[in-house]
């Protein structure tokens, strides 16, 4: 090759990326949902991969939350039919069913009819930070998505929260009509107390140093608190989960071995009694 032809296709290269370079990036690709209702969100490529098959229960056996799971379902509904809703925060005790809640919830409305199309999307708090970018890629579509984080807190120094704090409120492109926010998080501030009073006593703005990140859980419309379960509550998660997987024992027994189970764990709580059933499945000789 001359060493003129050569510079020439090097020159009409050099063209094509400076055009690339001023027109900006390339708009994402639209999204379309699959037959698939459940997606995880991928933060570093910007992609929606989806879930075949979602671990979760039927809402009917999530015992000893009555009242919360009434009031996120009827939220719930609301969005599923194009109404007022609000974005929802699942604080409290672990293993109480926080985030099988929003899971059955989901299937719940989806399993009935005068419902639109509900999708769910999981973010992980790591990938925080290209929410705008989720929010664009999905708004405008004619479904209607709950974007769902587990186990959402924030530690000192972190600064993701603040794409999440503009999309639930005051950002100039906001959060799309067609999108809820769902998160769970054992902290109701999503950050720690210590971390609270140890940045009030060593700011020189004491209020103004913890504001910013607290004023993010007043943004959820919905604070819905889980408590530790007492024993009544804890007896019945485990007899709902015996009765669903038709565990061969008799009530007597299965609620010695609940009491005796929950001394040795130290809580009581549903993670406990699922896995007690587990446990006793096993036994039997059952998959659970």
């Amino acid at each position: 090759m001359k060493t003129k032809d050569y510079l020439g296709r090097i020159a009409q290269a050099l063209e094509s990326i400076a055009r690339t370079l001023e027109s900006g990036p390339a708009d994402a690709p639209g999204f379309e949902p699959g037959v698939e209702n459940a997606y995880y969100w991928q933060g570093e490529t910007g992609t929606l991969l989806p879930v075949a098959k979602v671990s979760r229960v039927p809402l009917a056996m999530l015992k000893g939350i009555d009242r919360v799971r009434d009031i996120l379902l009827r939220n719930t509904e609301q969005f599923a039919r194009g109404h007022g809703a609000n974005n929802a925060l699942l604080w409290g005790a672990r293993g109480m069913g926080k985030s099988s809640l929003v899971k059955a919830i989901h299937a719940d409305i989806e399993s009935r009819q005068g419902f639109g199309r509900l999708v769910l999307i999981e973010i992980a708090r790591e990938d925080l930070e290209t929410l705008p970018r989720l929010m664009r890629l999905i708004a405008g579509q004619t479904a209607r998505f709950i974007v769902f984080c587990d186990d959402l807190s924030f530690d000192g120094g972190e600064t993701s929260y603040k794409s999440l704090k503009t999309i639930l409120d005051g950002g100039l492109e906001g959060r799309p009509d067609n999108v809820l926010f769902y998160a769970t998080s054992n902290r109701r501030h999503l950050m720690p107390r210590d971390m609270i009073e140890n940045e009030r006593s060593t700011a020189i703005n004491p209020s103004e140093a913890v504001e910013e990140k607290v004023s993010l859980s007043d943004r959820f419309g919905l604070w819905l608190g889980f408590h530790n379960s007492d024993q009544d509550d804890y007896l019945a998660m485990v007899s709902a989960y015996a009765d669903y997987y038709r565990l061969d024992i008799d009530a007597e027994t299965l609620r010695a071995r609940a009491i005796e189970w929950a001394a040795t764990r130290g809580a009581r709580s549903g993670r406990v009694a699922i896995q007690l059933v587990r446990t006793l499945a096993g036994e039997e000789g059952k998959a659970v």
